[in-house]
Order: structure tokens, then sequence, then C-alpha cells
């Protein structure tokens, strides 16, 4: 059969009333491979058709409207449906719609951006930010950091220096270098990943690693010294880098103990390798800062970005390149041989100078950090009351549950179980999207959410953790 007659072009509809959804599930099944899914498993279920979306809301093909706990993907800050960066897009497109950057061109966009990323990423310590490098997303950003990381070492005199160090249950992106950074032991498993020269310590996750009676003070710092002891055993000689998110964000949003940062950035200093926070999820506003290495004291030289820079409304991703780096590069490399069609998109640089004035004409960085934030956390700890919940904890706008079988002897559930997979069913089912990674349950809801909405979001969490706590009870699973 042809599934191409299906259904009409996109372009012509646009209301969920006006779609049909086994038609779109078809064209779908025959012609989509999407990322990170097993096609037989949805080709069984159909995909959830989503088509349209307003403020932190989604509608899906059958006219249900879901309260969007993620953001996309951690990326639409400034909510669904504003106009302004819509109009920016458009006025670029008629202006200049693309033109490259390399052969010693630039356009004004991209160059306006790069401005004003500089003036927002805070100096700290001896560390400054002026100069970006553009890509189109954070795997692309990171690949990027791999090849900086290195040639900086080569113009230092020392190439020797390859070895980059992350964590485990990190996660960096999905190409070959991306995915080899990150600690994804199911990305690994296909691939023959992690490429040479790439290697991992464990992550500072307190409620699994810490030891009986282990403060999360105590524990920081002796998570954060696994990489003194990896260091140690390659030869510092030899490390380029360490990279890591200053929360993990999709290995579950592990909140690392306020010790373990200061002695990480004590540790690479002491040794001379660079530091590179991947900041895909954590910048703009997500925690309360424009960049998250400032929020945990951190002194970074590389720093990704990508997500909320346009809050998801275009692909665009880039690193934040410190002095220490960019001086030897600029001074001493000649032609860095390393660049994407896209890089400095002036599209895509349009809608982010538009999002980042949207952002702080409506002061959303602030109001996380000092109003929403706080209130969310004083709201998601109150969770720690229920039955099914060990922990929950918040940083900014993510936070993060633990779903336990015991919450007091710190039981977990077998993990063939898919507790977490039962409660994201009860959440779409009930007008939620909330992530489950194992048997976390995890948000990063829009930095626009109110008050209100975040106590409409809470008490949809609560109904999905009750309708799972029965979920279990029914099949005799709490023993």
């Amino acid at each position: 059969m042809n599934t191409s007659t299906l259904i009409a072009p996109p372009a012509l509809v646009r209301r969920a009333e006006q779609q049909d959804t086994k038609a779109i599930q078809a064209l779908d099944s025959a012609h989509y491979i999407h990322p990170f899914t097993d096609h037989g498993d949805l080709a069984t279920r159909g995909a959830r058709v989503m088509t349209h979306a307003d403020n932190i809301y989604v509608w899906d093909s059958e006219g249900k409207k879901v309260l969007d706990g993620m953001s996309g993907l951690w990326c639409v800050n400034a909510g669904y449906g504003r106009k302004e960066l819509a109009d920016a897009a458009y006025q670029q497109m008629m202006t200049l719609p693309f033109y490259n950057s390399f052969f010693q061109t630039t356009n004004v966009p991209a160059v306006q951006l790069a401005a004003k990323l500089a003036a927002l990423a805070p100096k700290v310590g001896d560390r400054s930010f002026n100069h970006v490098f553009f890509s189109s997303s954070g795997s692309e950003s990171n690949d990027t950091n791999v090849r900086m990381a290195r040639r900086y070492w080569d113009l230092m005199g020392q190439p020797q220096r390859k070895v980059i160090i992350s964590r485990h249950n990190a996660y960096h992106g999905s190409t070959m270098a991306g995915a080899s950074l990150g600690g994804m032991s199911g990305m690994h498993a296909q691939g023959d990943l992690p490429i040479p020269n790439i290697t991992h310590i464990e992550q500072p996750h307190h409620w699994e690693n810490a030891r009986a009676g282990e403060t999360p003070a105590e524990f920081g710092v002796r998570a954060a010294r696994w990489l003194e002891e990896k260091i140690l055993a390659i030869g510092p000689d030899k490390v380029a880098a360490f990279i890591g998110e200053p929360v993990q964000g999709a290995g579950g949003v592990i909140i690392p103990p306020e010790t373990y940062w200061p002695e990480i950035q004590r540790i690479v200093d002491k040794y001379g390798i660079l530091l590179i926070a991947d900041e895909v999820i954590c910048a703009f506003g997500r925690l309360g800062h424009w960049f998250a290495y400032e929020k945990f004291g951190m002194k970074p030289d590389l720093v990704t970005f990508a997500k909320g820079v346009t809050s998801g409304y275009i692909p665009l991703g880039g690193v934040m390149v410190g002095n220490r780096v960019a001086e030897v590069l600029i001074e001493k490399g000649g032609e860095f041989n390393h660049g994407y069609t896209y890089s400095g998109h002036p599209v895509a640089c349009a809608v982010a100078l538009a999002n980042l004035e949207l952002m702080e004409r409506e002061g959303l960085v602030d109001r996380v950090k000092n109003d929403t934030g706080p209130y969310l956390a004083q709201r998601f700890a109150e969770l720690k009351d229920h039955p099914l919940v060990g922990e929950a904890e918040t940083c900014g706008f993510v936070a993060g549950l633990v779903l336990v079988k015991d919450k007091v002897k710190r039981t977990m559930f077998d993990p063939d179980l898919a507790v977490g997979m039962i409660c994201r069913g009860h959440c779409f089912r009930n007008g939620l999207i909330m992530r489950a990674v194992g048997d976390r349950m995890i948000i990063a809801p829009p930095l626009v959410m109110t008050r209100a909405q975040i106590d409409e979001m809470m008490g949809l969490i609560r109904l999905c953790l009750d309708a799972t706590l029965d979920d279990l009870r029914s099949q005799g699973l709490l023993g």
C-alpha cells in the first residue's frame, strides 16, 4: 500500500481534531526511524502524535491536553507558542536565510549572539569566556570539545595528553565521540564504544553509592577523589580533560553534594587538566543561573550549550571557549580543521537572540532562582511522605524521585519489573509528561511555569504515584 496518500501534507492541517491518528501512525511506522526507540514495540503500540502546544501544555491528535513536565526534551525554557521567536525566524529567513561561516565569512546574528553569550557568561576566578564556537546540537558540541581539547595540548607541546575522563551514567550526546564521553552502557554496547582514550569514573549519586552513615558532604569529597585515583592510574601527563554535567540530566537528575565540584576543581587544577562543563541541560536558567558553573563554584575551560539557548524552537548548540584555551588556539593554532555547515546559522542565531531577550525581559532566570524554583523544591519535597518515594530532590527547575519497594530498608524493585515505566504510563494517561530513568522519575518543566501550574503538576504526580502503588499492590509486588 502507498502510505504517502493516507494524509494531507502536514502544512495543511494543525489542530488536533483535524488529524487522522491511525493514518499518521501508519506513515510513521512505514518511514520514520525514531531516536532511542524499540521500533517493534512502537509499531505494536503506535506512536503518540503531538499536534500543537501552548505555554506549558501540548495536545495529541486525539485532543488530549498534557502538561509537559519535561520542556519537550529539557529545552522549551520559554514555553510554547512564543510569537517573538517565530517572528525572529521569519524576519531572518527573509533577510539572509543561510550563509556559511567558512572562508573568512560571517553573518550579523552569529556575531551578535557570540557577543551576547560572552556578556552572559560570568567570569569565575581567572576564567573568562569571550569566544564561542557554534554547532547545531549538544552532541556536535561535545565532539568539538574532544577536537579542541586535544588540539590545545598539541599546541602546548604535550600531544600525549589525549585521555578524557567522564562518568558512568553521564550523557554527552549520541555521536561517536559524544556517546563515548557519555557513560551509558546500553549505548556503549552498540557500535564498539567508547572510542580510544575515553574512560569513566563512578557518578556522585549519594543514594546509590554512599556508605552506611556517610553524609552527603563526606560522600561528595570521596566521589570527587575517584577522579584523582583515575588520573594517577592513567598518568597525569596523559590526561587532557575531565567532562561532567553540573547536574546529570538523562542519567536521572543526579544532583551532586555541595562538596563535589569544589573538590573536582581542586583536582583538575592540581594536575593542570582541562575542565569541561556540559551545560546542554543546565544552562539558560534551568538551575536559576545563566550558566550553572557559577552556581557550583566551577571554573571550566570549555562549556557545552544547546537546547535552552533557543528554547528548542530551532537547533543550535555551541561551546563557550575559556580564555585559557582560546588564547592558545588563536595565537598559536593556525587553521583549526573543524566545523559544520550550520555553524553560526543566521536563523538559529536570530532566534537565540530573541529568546535570550525574552528571558531577560520576563526575568525567567531570577524567577527560577528566587521564586518558582524554591516553591517547586518545597512542593516536591512533600512527595517524600509517599510510600513509593525513597528520595525526592530538586535543583532549580529539575527534579527527581526514586521509586522504592521499602523506603525504610532502602530496598529497590527488581529492575525487570520496570516500575518506572508503569508510573510513566499512568502519567501519560493522566495528562502529564514525566520521564522514567529506570526507577527514577524526573521532571524539567518550562521556566515560565507559575506557582499555580506547579500545584497542578504536583497534584498529577501524586495521582500517578497513587495509581502506580495500587498497581503494585494488586500484583502482590510490595511484599
